[in-house]
């Protein structure tokens, strides 16, 4: 069973939360004084002090799950059981198969993975340098399948960006799709991704109010790898400088609509923006907002990114990338100024 990644921050009754091991997935299978070790995509591995203590378990057949940890002295973190003497356990719920690993008289290099009970616990993980947290239901049973029962929670960096344009929303969402940020590199607009995640209705509505105000025709980005496509507002052959065309006998009447174009806008006077149904959008580069995200991918674009609020305190041109030293996120909301929709 493997966890999904969300970047969502949330707690409750009827989730558990453990600690993310930045190790290697195995399976242990004990069947009588034979035992073999397996990672998750099935390649066997050959790991002896860690069998001996497997096979030394007071049981003929057993399956457990866990992570081993190379870090220091080796650690196998054991945090489920599939499998006891002839009985399957994966359509038992997490709570129930729980019980039964709490049972097992585990010895190192055999290590339970114990619940956390912080009330936020990704906080602790960030503090502590963890590579994250899990969220479990309490009610899952074991699938073979990455599932939405369990969550993976990484911990973040965050910095500031700056909106050089936003796409359109798909499907139900409103005001907008994502936004494209960047940063400044001495003279130079640097594309850093999109953002999609970490907006409210309200907050889509309000930045896409404010970003209409400052569209542009040409991207605002100097240096960029990997950017949308989008093009500048329709205007119509003999149309540059000029009033909308009126035929001969329709002065001080409405702009009129062509043959063929009933339903469509108006013509639209020079200095203001046609909307056209191109997907992406480019504004001036005046918008500062504070991004979570789990790394700079090779490429040097956000993995993972999200948005935390608007800056409002923070001038564009200070935005730089802040190559190696990212601010670590603690706790959502630790910049005063960083308010969805201020």
């Amino acid at each position: 069973m493997a966890a999904t990644l969300t970047q969502e921050r949330f707690s409750g009754p009827e989730w558990i939360f453990e600690r993310k091991f930045d190790g290697i997935r195995l399976l242990a299978y004990k069947k009588g004084s034979r035992v073999e070790l397996f990672s998750r995509n099935r390649l066997p591995h050959t790991i002896p002090a860690l069998a001996r203590a497997i096979a030394k378990l007071p049981h003929k057949e057993l399956i457990l799950d866990g992570e081993i940890d190379w870090h220091g002295p080796t650690a196998y973190h054991v945090f489920d059981i599939l499998w006891l003497d002839g009985r399957d356990l994966t359509n038992l719920p997490l709570d129930e198969r729980r019980a039964i690993l709490r049972k097992l008289p585990l010895v190192r290099p055999l290590l339970r993975v114990t619940e956390l009970h912080d009330e936020a616990p990704w906080e602790r993980a960030q503090k502590q340098g963890w590579e994250g947290v899990i969220a479990k239901r309490r009610d899952s049973v074991y699938e073979q399948r990455r599932s939405p029962n369990w969550l993976k929670m990484k911990c973040e960096l965050a910095q500031e960006l700056v909106v050089g344009g936003f796409t359109e929303p798909q499907g139900k969402r409103a005001g907008l799709g994502a936004l494209l940020v960047g940063y400044y590199e001495g003279n130079d607009f640097v594309f850093a991704g999109k953002i999609g995640t970490g907006f409210n209705t309200q907050l889509l509505l309000e930045l896409r109010a404010k970003l209409d105000r400052l569209e542009i025709d040409k991207p605002p980005f100097t240096k960029a790898v990997g950017l949308p496509r989008g093009s500048s507002p329709t205007v119509r052959k003999g149309e540059r400088g000029s009033s909308p065309t009126v035929r001969e006998g329709e002065r001080g009447s409405s702009p009129t609509v062509r043959e063929g174009e009933r339903g469509s806008s108006p013509t639209v006077r020079e200095g203001s923006v046609a909307r056209t149904s191109r997907a992406t959008h480019w504004v001036r580069p005046e918008i500062v907002v504070q991004v979570g995200f789990i790394q700079w991918t090779k490429h040097n674009k956000l993995r993972h990114p999200r948005l935390l609020g608007i800056r409002n305190d923070k001038h564009p041109r200070e935005v730089v990338r802040e190559v190696g030293a990212a601010l670590p996120l603690l706790v959502r909301g630790a910049f005063e100024s960083v308010k969805p929709g201020a």
